[in-house]
């Protein structure tokens, strides 16, 4: 023990204290992957995992003053730390990286990951007809069902779906828990939130991004998920960018009464790091009374993702799972196997649903499928006037469930309406296909487009060539049409219903307007929607029954689902849609 204690003083300030913080530097950024794939790792960066046994024998400290020596010896350089896992990040050359693997304390050294936010903006980047849902998330096969749940002033339909208002009159909120939420970040300031925020701390390298009523939450994702966890009743007055038909209060979240914290572990591009998320876990769980904090029980919600699996994150959720904590994540957006760290253990695995109870068409399946939440055309907070409201007329007519293409300019512009194809091609027709289709008489005026064979890109990209001064794409089928585009465009873009474009066809010549503006509230589609509600859910039913462990919570929740599709546990719904008055109250 003489010479660990010697190492020990000459290493303690290249470590720490404790079972494992984020050392004084950042985490490594993961927005430059190794090799340009989503599920790939942050160049140059790696997580080393210890043989656990080699250093039992050892104090926390002291293991910590070996590891860190094992990379400084080794040429790394040591970026954080969680001796409780026995598991450490490092910047390794090559050198370093093969001196490291050759250590016999070491059992394994991994890529440190990227992982990414699982949500989008409601649109369809499919151009086709044949796709009634495309795996972007195009709504209109919603329109050809009954949907048992919709929305009703400030109760959103995921809102519906979980009886939030049953649950608010019976003053279940999920009081006297803490919900951490893993994300972009959030808009501090944004009505819904009421500056309640309980805590919040930057885990990423992004500069001056660590106050909540500062910029923070570039790519509007954190915000999103936020409220609709936390959205409180009666507060969106102030928020004046409000989408069409929605309350003037705005929306309301789940669980309201919950202690809201807010762990930025992914960066302005929506995306962050093995190492980083680790961190801010860790920084979630600390807030347990247990480990020193201020909060009885802690729901940590991660709406984010990545395809490889990490031995490191495995041992960092079950570590904060044996403190107590209940993990709830994302199964991911691919429609293919769940992603990390859904899929490990001790991690609850959230899918996502429409409005109809079927399965959205991009949530991801399998056995680690744990619960169901709301997932498709989930409207929620976004920074103030960060998101867009779309509006569009023609022949006198206002029309209805305009939406906004994700990159379209911001603007109003009124004019003749003109027809963009020439009426030939396909049965679809009007779709203005062809990288260098032209037409000069849209020139100052307004595009009228059908969907059709080729992507909203070159749609669009063909109507402003053509000097359009706005553009409005038409549905091939029932129901309203989300855009998403690659480019970034000066003129206001819309999609408006097949009924809608037909009709005006039939007026023109005639004039128009099409006319985009900013707004506080988006709907989004994805896992990482679905997630939140089930977190918000679990935080509900654990302030109501506060004896449980998290074992006996989670085997609550799964138990009292409202079971979908196949009869039992299935790869797609996992044990079913939540359902927390049933939970807590056997109804």
């Amino acid at each position: 023990m003489k010479h660990t204690r010697s190492l020990l003083a000459a290493t303690l300030a290249l470590t720490l204290a404790s079972c494992g913080q984020q050392l004084s530097g950042p985490a490594p950024t993961a927005a430059a992957p190794a090799n340009g794939t989503e599920s790939e790792a942050v160049a140059g960066a790696y997580l080393v995992g210890f043989k656990q046994s080699a250093l039992s024998a050892q104090s926390l400290t002291e293991q910590a003053a070996m590891q860190a020596q094992a990379i400084t010896a080794a040429g790394g350089a040591l970026t954080s730390q969680w001796t409780d896992i026995s598991a450490a990040a490092a910047r390794l050359s090559p050198e370093a990286l093969s001196k490291l693997q050759n250590n016999p304390l070491v059992e394994y050294v991994e890529p440190d990951l990227v992982r990414r936010a699982q949500g989008f903006k409601s649109g369809s980047t499919d151009a086709g007809a044949s796709k009634a849902a495309p795996s972007s998330g195009n709504l209109s096969s919603l329109a050809l069902t009954t949907p048992p749940y919709t929305a009703s002033g400030e109760t959103t339909w995921g809102d519906n779906a979980l009886k939030v208002e049953q649950l608010r009159a019976s003053n279940y909120t999920g009081a006297g828990v803490a919900v951490c939420i893993g994300d972009t970040g959030i808009d501090g300031n944004h009505p819904e939130f009421q500056k309640k925020i309980k805590g919040f701390k930057n885990f990423t390298a992004d500069l001056n991004r660590n106050d909540p009523y500062q910029l923070n939450d570039v790519s509007h994702h954190g915000t999103h998920v936020a409220g609709t966890v936390f959205a409180q009743y009666g507060a969106g007055t102030g928020a004046s960018g409000l989408q069409s038909g929605m309350d003037a209060n705005g929306v309301g979240g789940v669980a309201t009464g919950v202690n809201l914290y807010i762990a930025r572990v992914l960066g302005d591009d929506g995306s962050g790091s093995s190492s980083g998320i680790i961190n801010g876990v860790n920084w979630c769980a600390a807030q347990l009374k247990s480990q020193g904090g201020t909060e009885s029980k802690v729901v940590i919600s991660l709406s984010l993702g990545g395809g490889r699996a990490s031995k490191t994150e495995q041992r960092a959720y079950t570590s904060v799972y044996n403190k107590g904590v209940l993990t709830v994540a994302a199964t991911g957006n691919d429609g293919a196997a769940v992603s990390y760290p859904a899929a490990y253990t001790n991690v609850v695995g959230i899918g996502a649903i429409d409005s109809a109870e079927a399965k959205a068409d991009f949530s991801n399946f399998g056995t680690q499928v744990d619960l169901v939440g709301p997932g498709v055309d989930v409207i929620s907070s976004v920074p103030l006037g960060q998101g867009t409201r779309a509006s569009a007329s023609g022949g006198g007519v206002s029309f209805t469930q305009v939406q906004a293409a994700d990159k379209t300019g911001k603007g109003s512009f009124s004019g003749s309406v003109v027809r963009a194809g020439d009426g030939t091609g396909t049965a679809g027709a009007n779709e203005f296909c062809g990288t260098s289709t032209r037409n000069a008489a849209l020139s100052g005026n307004i595009a009228l487009i059908a969907r059709g064979t080729c992507s909203f890109e070159e749609k669009t990209a063909n109507a402003v060539a053509s000097g359009a001064k706005g553009v409005m794409i038409y549905n091939n089928a029932a129901g309203p049409l989300g855009i998403s585009l690659t480019n970034a465009y000066s003129v206001p873009v819309v999609g408006i219903l097949q009924a809608d474009g037909q009709a005006l066809l039939g007026k023109l010549p005639t004039t128009g307007t099409v006319a985009v503006t900013g707004a506080d509230y988006e709907s989004y589609n994805g896992t990482s929607m679905a997630t939140p509600h089930v977190s918000a859910a679990a935080a509900v039913v654990w302030a109501a029954k506060p004896t449980l462990t998290n074992t006996q919570l989670l085997n609550l929740l799964t138990s009292t689902a409202k079971d979908l599709g196949t009869a039992g546990k299935d790869n797609n719904f996992g044990y079913g849609l939540v359902n927390p008055l049933k939970a807590i109250t056997g109804q």
